[in-house]
């Protein structure tokens, strides 16, 4: 239902190796490459990231309650990616654990720009 997500980015080159980086064990690579907007994923027709300067040359802020959720199988997957993240220089913003008892397993970061992102899965 979803086919891609843009957030807006201040260094396009430390979006791409960060988000890259952080989704390389999911097969993520730069899909498509315009200049001031890329295209994260594993292939077109998939859901995507997209990493963009903001068309009106306006510095890039987060949204406050905006969010991009990515699903992950397992608990210690959501562990792996959150420590990823903070390796890659996120911030924390939400150590990984159960926010709600059988129903949700989550963990929340912020990249270089803000934007917030959580790793998540029901269960």
């Amino acid at each position: 239902m979803i086919g891609y997500t843009t957030i807006g980015v201040s260094d396009m080159a430390h979006a791409k190796t960060f988000y890259t980086d952080l989704f390389e064990k999911q097969g993520a690579k730069v899909v498509i490459d315009s200049g001031r907007i890329a295209f994260i994923g594993t292939k077109r027709g998939e859901p995507m990231l997209a990493v963009c300067e903001p068309y009106d040359k306006q510095a890039p802020t987060a949204g406050n309650g905006m969010m991009v959720a990515f699903p992950v199988s397992t608990k210690e997957e959501i562990d792996a990616l959150y420590h990823r993240a903070i390796s890659l220089g996120a911030t924390c913003d939400g150590e990984p654990g159960q926010r709600i008892p059988d129903r949700f397993y989550g963990a929340y970061v912020r990249d270089h720009d803000g934007n917030k992102l959580c790793f998540f899965m029901f269960g």
